[in-house]
């Protein structure tokens, strides 16, 4: 039995991760350790832990490391040779654990594999942060088996095949930690969101393969860190999906692509201004200048092209990146299920 390190960061908040914990006394699953990353909150959470959960290793940051930081600190207190990486405001069923070893245990090239999110307060719904497994469009505009963009499917078990995604929920993944070393772990530097998509497309490239487990189900309830309408998220999403397309993309893709990816920022952030949102407005241009930090680019790039086994093309072949753009798609083609897609 392989032992799994669960590896959660936290900020703040002691009543969402008690929850969480209390959740994972009850796995079914033994042959485990929880690793609570404190990223240096600012109330009491830390004692709580420490005083509430004796058989929970807890480490507090001096500083915010944000998710990538945060789970790649707790991955180096790890002694498991599978990773848990789970968002604190989750509770899962006792047995999701089980299923997702399984899938590890049972196919060697499988680096990654999601449970089916649910959202915690209306259970009939998928989560909005992974549903039943994500993709991207070839723009870096992420959705899900059962959610494109705000509109979230309820779950009639449409998806309960188990399939090859482009990438596995930051909400909840399992992985090799030999494979997440190797592939030097998350880019800290994304700080929070999409950096779990970071990760899953360089498996990807590496020949490995990145899996939804629907038998696995765990309930989310979002928004609990940093609200989902908040500027600050707008503005990781917007740029870190633009360093993603730059550092991931062979470079003749990234030519081709980049300039409309540009033109679409220019009419959301139109957008937003049309809505009053003036922060998010400004929020895409500052997504756009950090993109002037060419050397840390370049350096992902070079990271990239050493593990890339693949090509992109072969990506797209595998139907894991949707080669038609989900922004037309969903706003003005009217696709706003998934499966409306890949036919």
């Amino acid at each position: 039995m392989n032992k799994v390190s669960i590896i959660i960061p936290h900020y703040n908040n002691f009543s969402i991760i008690d929850q969480c914990l209390k959740s994972l006394q009850k796995l079914v699953y033994k042959n485990i350790e929880i690793i609570v990353i404190d990223n240096n909150s600012y109330d009491d959470s830390f004692d709580k832990i420490k005083n509430n959960y004796k058989n929970v290793i807890l480490k507090k940051s001096p500083k915010n490391l944000g998710y990538a930081g945060g789970c790649n600190l707790g991955a180096s207190f790890a002694t498991g040779n599978y990773l848990l990486f789970l968002n604190n405001d989750t509770i899962q069923n006792p047995d999701f654990l089980n299923h997702m070893v399984k899938s590890l245990d049972g196919n060697d090239k499988i680096a990654s594999v999601q449970p089916k999110i649910k959202n915690f307060k209306n259970r009939d719904l998928f989560d909005y942060a992974g549903a039943c497994g994500g993709y991207i469009d070839y723009l870096i505009y992420p959705f899900c088996r059962g959610r494109i963009f705000d509109t979230i499917e309820k779950d009639n078990m449409q998806y309960e095949e188990s399939k090859d995604v482009f990438w596995t929920s930051g909400t909840c993944f399992l992985t090799r930690k030999s494979i997440f070393i190797n592939l030097d772990g998350f880019d800290e530097k994304l700080f929070a969101h999409m950096e779990e998509i970071d990760f899953c497309w360089k498996c990807n490239l590496a020949d490995y393969k990145c899996i939804i487990n629907p038998q696995s189900i765990i309930y989310h309830h979002g928004g609990k860190t940093l609200d989902y309408d908040s500027p600050y998220k707008k503005y990781l999403n917007h740029r870190n999906s633009l360093i993603l397309l730059l550092s991931n993309y062979e470079f003749v893709n990234v030519v081709k692509i980049f300039p409309l990816r540009l033109l679409l920022e220019v009419i959301s952030s139109i957008k937003d201004l049309l809505s009053l949102k003036p922060l998010h407005f400004i929020s895409h241009y500052l997504s756009i200048l950090s993109l002037l930090n060419f050397p840390y680019i370049l350096k992902k790039r070079v990271v990239v092209k050493k593990i890339r086994v693949l090509s992109d093309s072969s990506l797209f072949n595998k139907k894991i990146i949707y080669s038609n753009s989900i922004v037309w798609d969903y706003f003005i083609q009217g696709k706003y299920f998934f499966k409306n897609l890949f036919n």
